[in-house]
């Protein structure tokens, strides 16, 4: 499931209600910013499917798992032959097709665009 938009930047009714359910599956019992974090990256370790490779600034690179930075935000471990770097997972570009899981992704992009942690938008 990919969050494609329909003409003013609306979701399909279906995409909302997907994404409503995933959504209270990763925040159900966390109580603050920080339990709802640790719910999201639980259930998108829990069904993305990794490793998989996508494209930054054009360079291939492969994303071996996922987890949080010091300021609490969920990140991409990203590795280019011995480098690596992490990524914030809300700016990582996903490859078509998608990876297993990768609708976790779309779900909490969601969440945050919908301004559920401070500093988001709102």
């Amino acid at each position: 499931m990919t969050a494609s938009k329909r003409k003013g930047g609306q979701l399909p009714r279906l995409i909302k209600a997907r994404f409503a359910e995933m959504i209270e599956r990763a925040t159900v019992d966390a109580y603050g910013d920080s339990e709802q974090i640790t719910g999201w990256l639980t259930v998108i370790e829990e069904n993305l499917a990794v490793p998989f490779e996508t494209k930054v600034l054009g360079v291939a690179i492969t994303v071996e798992r996922v987890d949080l930075d010091g300021g609490e935000q969920i990140v991409a471990i990203c590795r280019r032959g011995r480098a690596r770097q992490s990524i914030p997972i809300i700016n990582l570009p996903l490859p078509t097709p998608l990876p297993d899981g990768a609708e976790w992704i779309e779900a909490y992009r969601h969440w945050r665009a919908e301004g559920h942690l401070p500093g988001g938008p709102k």
